[in-house]
């Protein structure tokens, strides 16, 4: 019999808060390490992480909110934003928080890897460099390709529609 292929899963929370003429902004995090630096566009991500089958979605986006932003998630009401496929096959599931965080306060996480690759050395970097407050228009230019369709399902969601149909 063919073994199955496990569907890698990862679950996120995209904060935002009412502003101005662009109507609302998101917070996204700047992806650390040395593959990133350096880079903008398309290289900012909504909090999240991957999950495996003994955690719910809702749990492992509380959980890698806190880890790439250094606190917890606020308290408030979720919206479900579904699901999207990325283009290496991952499955993301995303939620959306109206809340006000000082992006400055980040303590992001960290991970370790070799550095130079093939130096032998083993050096740590933070999981996410920075965040940010963008707009929408900011946001779609920044977050990898496969995560601007947030984007549309939380402004559908705060214009009256329902965020999660898709």
């Amino acid at each position: 019999m063919p073994s199955q292929k496990r569907t890698r899963r990862s679950a996120g929370l995209l904060l935002f808060r009412r502003s101005g003429e662009a109507g609302f902004e998101v917070l996204i995090g700047h992806m650390g390490g040395p593959f990133w630096a350096g880079r903008e566009s398309a290289a900012w991500s909504i909090p999240k992480g991957e999950y495996g089958p003994e955690e719910e979605p809702e749990a492992a986006a509380r959980r890698e909110f806190g880890e790439e932003f250094g606190r917890p998630a606020p308290d408030g009401e979720w919206v479900a934003l579904g699901e999207a496929r990325q283009s290496g096959g991952k499955t993301v599931t995303v939620w959306a928080l109206e809340a006000d965080l000082d992006a400055a306060t980040a303590v992001p996480g960290t991970f370790g890897m070799e550095w130079p690759k093939g130096s032998g050395v083993r050096r740590e970097f933070p999981e996410v460099d920075r965040f940010a407050w963008c707009t929408p228009q900011e946001a779609a230019e920044r977050l990898v390709t496969g995560q601007r369709v947030f984007l549309d399902r939380l402004r559908e969601h705060l214009a009256g529609g329902r965020a999660g149909d898709a």
